[in-house]
């Protein structure tokens, strides 16, 4: 019986080597995005997650926290314009 030919075996990738491999194929066959798309999508994204986290957050305080915030805020408002005045 004739003998076979060993094929050599690739050295295994590890994870990071991987996802960059995954990564550097990607972006080679995408094009270019430009700043002013990135920038509009971070924009709508922030959007989304501002609207919906003020809302979440009023569900989830208790009123007295509620209250301390409300005060809280109110006394750095406050501070502000003081310092603005004396300036």
């Amino acid at each position: 019986m004739p003998s076979r030919k060993s094929i050599p075996k690739k050295p295994k990738e590890d994870e990071v080597q991987s996802a960059r491999r995954v990564f550097d194929t990607v972006i080679a066959s995408t094009e270019i995005v430009s700043q002013s798309m990135i920038s509009l999508v971070m924009s709508q994204m922030g959007k989304k997650g501002g609207s919906k986290g003020g809302k979440m957050r009023l569900v989830t305080m208790t009123p007295e926290r509620r209250s301390e915030v409300a005060s809280l805020a109110a006394k750095k408002r406050w501070a502000k314009k003081s310092k603005k005045k004396n300036s």
